[in-house]
């Protein structure tokens, strides 16, 4: 491996001194296609068949020497934090695009527990939370971490360093279901740790191997084919229908010794949770976002406030569908009405929303379901910032298997499906961005409905075919087609633009950065609230007031309980965001990172509020962002970041 690695470093210092050979570095261009070929070249020159160069593992080979070696780099010519340094990391990096969005993304998994619904497509895997399987990627990381949020985190982590990606900047999505389903001292424990492990990281701890050490002691088991086993007669019984998800849950973990005594350390207090918090206001890697997974029904005025204590700044809520008829034929217990409250309740709060709809549910069609994508993203009622648009499939332990036998429900054909995708995404507005088309899945999973993987891939191929043919093709405005991606971007081919629209409760600017061919590289969202919904808000949290209402004592926490945490001369800025290759807090990057976008958005957006007549503007900052936003003025205000905008 090391000669491997130290003929990259010479082909690398060839490029820069402008003498790489045409063999070499194909014209001096060292890329992935360059880096194939080296690899094949190497392992045609081993003949013992054992000794083989695995690509995938140059970047943590070359990481390893880094940290442990660097004397090795040095003799090579590639002193740490040198330009052929930097190369040689760019070069080997694996899956750039995973911070292409600006941000390392974390997935971390809440622990198994009983769901409040009982939808039929949702998959009843006993080893996992409601809705998830043990082969799906994050998943499988849970489990091998006893779902403890420590370990997962800076497992995560590890392998994203090692994979030559930057980590200063992370973006924490909790999944497991219904997240206002698990009991409060535990979600407390679980944000907590999850702090706690982004301060911890890089350090010279055993905390790691102790927690693990301590799981086993309580009889845990983190082999999947142990796991598998233990299950195994619990889920039989699942699958055939003759028990709930919650019935099995309670034999498999609610009686289980091991996993109460897994329980006793499960716990925290809001001291515990405030002084984590303040640590990752300057740790080395911070929390740009969180993200938790809920369902429409839950979001509710204190439990928003609960959300943003823990630093919250997105929801994943799972809509799946605008028709009550198809809802019902779900089992989905959400009315419309409940959907139209969390999407105003999530904008005056501030929060990002990031809403999961499904396609080919029980009772749809595809006329049906293009007229609903439509009403969604044009009707103020809705009209979302992000969402995962999934077609529904059938996995084993999901009780949509006897529709499908009694014939209610039917996987559409291939063609049918990726044709309403593609309509979904013309009809997708330019503030709005579809991060999944698909769950990470297996296809062994999955007993009908699509298994390609690559279903976005289709639908865009279905997109392009389909513009060939016109004389001026309509490009699709979506965002996440629209991302500049790991482009290189300079401030001056850029451009700032607004866009208005109106909701039940404000009226909403995204303001965006673009280039000469609409490509974007930075944008804001802006929420200017309606005096009378501010106004309604205040009056929701005067009646909680009156009613002793529980929880109250949460509301406490931000002051007067009788007062809402926004009021009507008050702006918001929900989010912000610079795409491009992530650069490191404190240094400049090879894109739109660090090039003053953000700060000139939110001057933008402080200028706009106050030529509305606002006279504050709030941000609903995650906790790193925290200095970031007082180095602009804004002060800490309870929930939020304030500042004046009116002089």
């Amino acid at each position: 491996m090391d000669k491997t690695l130290r003929k990259i470093v010479n082909a690398v210092q060839a490029e820069q001194s402008g003498f790489a050979s045409t063999q070499d570095a194909h014209k001096s261009a060292l890329d992935s296609a360059w880096l194939d070929s080296l690899v094949r070249a190497r392992n045609r020159e081993m003949h013992d068949g054992k000794r083989t160069v695995a690509k995938k593992r140059l970047l943590p080979a070359y990481m390893r020497i880094r940290r442990e070696e660097p004397e090795k780099l040095n003799a090579w010519g590639a002193p740490v934090g040198g330009a052929v340094d930097t190369q040689v990391i760019r070069l080997l990096r694996a899956k750039p695009r995973r911070t292409a969005s600006g941000v390392a993304t974390i997935t971390v998994l809440t622990k198994p527990w009983c769901c409040s619904g009982d939808c039929v497509y949702c998959p009843n895997d006993m080893r996992m939370p409601k809705s998830y399987l043990s082969d799906e990627p994050a998943c499988q990381r849970a489990e091998r971490c006893f779902f403890d949020p420590y370990i997962q985190v800076l497992a995560r982590l590890r392998v994203l360093e090692d994979m030559g990606h930057v980590t200063d900047k992370v973006e924490l999505i909790v999944l497991g279901g219904t997240w206002s389903d698990y009991p409060r001292e535990y979600q407390l424990w679980f944000i907590s740790q999850v702090f706690c492990a982004l301060n911890d990281a890089g350090t010279n701890n055993v905390e790691d191997a102790a927690r693990r050490s301590f799981y086993e002691g309580c009889g845990l088991s983190c082999d999947p084919a142990e796991l598998r086993e233990q299950v195994a007669h619990v889920q039989n019984r699942v699958n055939e229908g003759e028990l709930s998800y919650n019935d099995a849950w309670r034999q498999l973990y609610g009686e289980s010794p091991a996993w109460q005594r897994a329980c006793s350390i499960q716990h925290a207090t809001l001291e515990d949770l405030k002084h984590e918090q303040m640590r990752n206001e300057c740790a080395a890697h911070r929390c740009v976002g969180l993200v938790v997974e809920t369902r429409p029904e839950t979001i509710t005025p204190n439990n928003l406030v609960f959300l943003r204590i823990l630093g919250c700044t997105k929801l994943q809520v799972g809509i799946q569908s605008l028709d009550e008829r198809v809802l019902a034929a779900s089992c989905r217990p959400t009315k419309i009405r409940q959907i139209e409250q969390a999407f105003e309740l999530m904008r005056l709060f501030g929060f990002k929303s990031h809403v999961h709809m499904m396609v080919n549910l029980p009772n749809a069609t595809l006329e049906s379901e293009r007229l609903e994508y439509e009403t969604l993203m044009s009707d103020p009622r809705f009209q979302p910032d992000e969402l995962k648009l999934y077609p529904c499939c059938l996995v084993e332990s999901s009780r949509l298997g006897k529709m499908m036998r009694n014939g209610t429900w039917q996987p559409y054909a291939e063609e049918d499906l990726i044709s309403l995708l593609a309509a979904d995404v013309m009809n997708t507005r330019p503030y709005s961005r579809i991060s999944r088309m698909i769950r990470d899945i297996s296809a062994k999973d999955i007993l009908a409905g699509n298994k390609k993987t690559n279903l976005r891939q289709m639908v865009e191929a279905h997109l392009q075919q389909s513009a060939d043919g016109d004389a001026t093709p309509v490009r699709p405005a979506e965002m996440r087609l629209r991302e500049i991606g790991v482009s290189d971007v300079r401030a001056e081919q850029l451009r700032l633009e607004t866009l208005s629209y109106q909701t039940t409760v404000s009226e909403e600017r995204f303001l965006q950065w673009v280039t000469e061919d609409g490509h974007l590289a930075a944008f804001l969202r802006l929420s200017l609230p309606h005096k009378h919904a501010v106004q309604r808000l205040q009056d929701i949290f005067r009646e909680l007031h009156a009613a002793n209402a529980e929880n109250s004592g949460i509301v406490c926490e931000i002051g007067d309980k009788r007062e809402a945490p926004i009021q009507p001369d008050q702006a918001m800025i929900r989010e912000v965001h610079v795409y491009g290759k992530v650069a490191a807090l404190h240094h400049s990057g090879e894109s739109a990172q660090h090039l003053g976008l953000g700060r000139k958005l939110i001057e933008q957006a402080c200028s706009q509020a106050a030529a509305c007549g606002y006279t504050e503007m709030n941000v609903i900052s995650a906790v790193g962002t925290r200095n970031y936003y007082r180095s602009l003025g804004f002060c800490d205000a309870g929930l939020y970041q304030r500042k004046p905008i009116l002089f």
